[in-house]
Parts: structure tokens; C-alpha cells; sequence
């Protein structure tokens, strides 16, 4: 490879598909179902068109804000997602990575890296729960997070029991086994320099949840949690406004598509909402965050804090965002595509794409600052926003 620096989330995606396991590979594709939600959150951008200037250009560009109470560099955030295998590192490289970009991370409660560990390599870490196991057990949890020195909670509401994948979902090991290491020899073989990259740490990947256990126990492996989030019932408005309350701080409700459930949000006194379908991995058919977002920022975003997760590819679909209501923006596959194309080095190299890429959306579009950006800087076709719940 002539150069390990890529020039779009594209080109990571490409060298991430060729330097991991198919199984690998195909778990961070994830998406449910058809697919319809995945695409869609992606190729709504592409709808979406600029309307820039030619003259009277700004010659600086501001780009820092701040989102739940923390100053940042730009208004892009680490989603969290779960085990992150892809690297021996994992969620720890990314916490570096953003910490050298000045942005803020998120951090899984099915993550393969205690939280400790990475608040230590980036102080703005946002800690993210699931509604698992009992109040007592999630008070645990927060508590272990404060104490670890997260400066936000994130909680995930938008995850139902979608399964089966019209082009097949890969196989991820309970646990690596000698039986599974056996198995996934041949696809680890084809994928040397992935395999050498683990061969060095003397380890093997560890599909277990360190940050969802309580009292002591051992960690469940991510199935083994995800089992516990199957027989957890539901929760409430109530139970948000309780997590709320436990957390005392900084909250972020995650996962919201409708103007009621942004309104009822806002009742139970989050800081934030992130306007977001799971990256399509949750309903199949749910349209596109982007899609949503106008209706739901113009109904509260005077209220609350206002992101937009689901199909960032570029600096121009940041600006996209921000123009029609988002305060930030969460980023979570492509991300993953930096993390497995190169590691650490490669989430450096995506938020540094994003961050031009929005900087020259700001000199083409006149604008001095992103708090600028507005949807009269966009050519919005008909019909294009979706509005549900209101």
C-alpha cells in the first residue's frame, strides 16, 4: 500500500473490507432485515444539494462548540457501539484518537474495554447504557462510570429483537474457543496482517462485556449480555425520567424518530437527544435520521440539545445536518471503517476528513461559523423530510 492515509470514509470502508475477516467485516455491514433503513440513512444525504457563493468568501472558519457541557473541536461525536474486536485496541484507540482531535467519545456498556481504561485515554467520554437488569443493577453501573470519571450518561432506547439479514448475517462466536479459533482459521489466514496485529499482543480477541457486570461477577460474554437485555422488560417513561435523575448530569436519550417521543423527552428532563434508527439495526423501514430531523429540531431543539446519528460519510453531510437542526453529529460506522483499515492512525484520519470536509462547506457557503448554517444553504427537494408522531 503506497500510503496508509485515505482520502475518504470510502476508501476506509475498502481497505477495512480487505484487511479483516469476512465475519469481521460483515458484523460492522450489520444493518437489518432488507437493508432499507442502512441505505436510506446514507443515500438521503445525496438528495440533498448546496447553494454556495463565489464571492465575499469568510477566510477563517469556527467549527468548535460545545454539546452536553463539553467544549469541543467540532460538532462530531463518537457514537458508542458494541465490542469492538477489530482492532487489539479497541475502544481505547478511538478514545486516543478522538482525545488528539478534540472530540468527545461514547462508549458502550457492551464495549470490549473497561470504562476506566478509556476515560483515562479521553476525559470526554460519554458513558452509554441499555435498559439491562434491575435499578439496582444499573445504579451500579452509573456509579462505576462517575467514579471512572465519565462526564455523561447516554441512554440507548432504540434497539427492538430485529434478526436475519436478507444477505446473511456473519458468524460471531459465543466465546473463541479452540473449536471457533479452529473454525475461523481459514478467514483469520486470509486476512494475514489482521491476524499478525492480534499475534503481536500475544491475545485473542476477547468478546466479552466488561462494563455491564455488577458486584463482582464476571463479565458476560456480548451474547451472554445480550440475552440479559432480552429478559429485561422494557421501560418506561417513568424509568427514563429515573435514570435521569440517578445520573444527576449531563443526559442523552438516544434513538428518538417521532416529535412525541422528542416531546416526552424533553418532559423528563434530558439534556440531549439524538435523532437516530441504530444505524438501521433496529426496525427495518424506519426512515432515515436525516430525514427526520427537521421536524423533530424545530418542535424542541429551543428545549434540548439536538444530534443527528445515522449515515455520516463526509464533512458535507455534517453541515447537511447542522443546517437543518443538529447541534453535532454522532459518526459510528465509519469510525469503525478508520478502526479497521488502520487503526488508531485510521479514526484520526475520518475525523480529519470531516473536519475539512465541513471546513470547505463553510468557505463555499459564506459562512464564518457553523452556528451559521441554516436550510437556506441547502436545495431541499419535495417531500424530502419525514414527519411521525406529530
Amino acid at each position: 500500500m503506497a500510503s496508509k492515509w485515505f482520502e475518504t470514509v470510502a476508501v476506509a470502508q475498502r481497505r477495512a473490507k480487505r484487511r479483516l475477516p469476512k465475519s469481521v467485516y460483515g458484523a460492522l455491514v450489520a444493518g437489518a432485515e432488507k437493508g432499507l433503513t442502512a441505505r436510506d440513512n446514507v443515500e438521503a444525504f445525496s438528495e440533498l444539494g448546496f447553494a454556495p457563493h463565489v464571492a465575499g468568501l469568510s477566510a477563517t472558519r469556527e467549527m468548535a462548540t460545545t454539546v452536553m457541557g463539553q467544549p469541543v473541536s467540532m460538532p462530531v461525536l463518537i457514537s458508542p457501539t458494541g465490542v469492538q474486536a477489530v482492532h487489539p485496541d479497541g475502544e481505547v484507540a478511538v478514545a486516543r484518537a478522538a482525545a488528539a482531535r478534540g472530540v468527545a467519545m461514547g462508549l458502550s456498556s457492551f464495549a470490549s474495554k473497561p470504562v476506566e481504561e478509556v476515560v483515562a485515554a479521553n476525559p470526554q467520554t460519554f458513558f452509554q447504557m441499555y435498559w439491562v437488569g434491575s435499578r439496582d443493577d444499573m445504579a451500579a453501573r452509573m456509579e462505576r462510570a462517575r467514579a471512572a470519571g465519565a462526564v455523561g450518561l447516554i441512554a440507548t432506547l432504540d434497539w427492538s429483537f430485529s434478526f436475519g439479514r436478507d444477505w446473511g448475517s456473519p458468524h460471531i462466536p459465543e466465546k473463541m474457543t479452540l473449536r471457533e479459533m479452529i473454525r475461523m482459521a481459514p478467514e483469520a489466514a486470509a486476512r494475514p496482517a489482521w491476524l499478525l496485529e492480534w499475534g503481536r499482543t500475544g491475545r485473542i480477541p476477547d468478546l466479552t462485556v466488561p462494563n455491564l457486570p455488577v458486584g463482582g461477577a464476571p463479565a458476560p460474554t456480548f451474547f451472554g449480555a445480550y440475552g440479559q437485555w432480552m429478559q429485561t422488560p422494557p421501560p418506561s417513561w417513568e424509568d427514563v425520567a429515573w435514570l435521569r435523575s440517578a445520573w444527576g448530569g449531563a443526559f442523552m436519550l438516544k434513538g428518538v424518530t417521532r416529535i412525541d417521543d422528542a416531546k416526552r423527552a424533553v418532559d423528563a428532563g434530558v439534556t440531549a437527544i439524538s435523532v437516530s434508527n441504530h444505524g438501521g439495526n433496529n426496525l427495518d423501514g424506519t426512515p432515515a435520521s436525516i430525514r427526520l430531523l427537521p421536524d423533530i429540531a424545530r418542535a424542541v431543539g429551543d428545549q434540548v440539545e439536538v444530534l443527528l446519528d445515522g449515515g455520516i460519510r463526509r464533512g458535507g453531510d455534517v453541515a447537511k445536518a447542522l443546517a437543518l437542526g443538529a447541534r453535532a453529529v454522532m459518526i459510528g460506522r465509519a469510525y469503525l471503517w478508520g478502526l479497521g483499515a488502520a487503526g488508531q492512525a485510521g479514526v484520526e484520519n475520518v475525523l480529519d476528513l470531516l473536519r475539512s470536509g465541513l471546513d470547505a462547506c463553510l468557505l463555499g457557503l459564506g459562512h464564518s461559523s457553523i452556528a451559521e448554517l441554516s436550510a437556506g444553504d441547502l436545495v431541499i427537494p419535495e417531500g424530502f423530510t419525514r414527519r411521525l408522531g406529530g
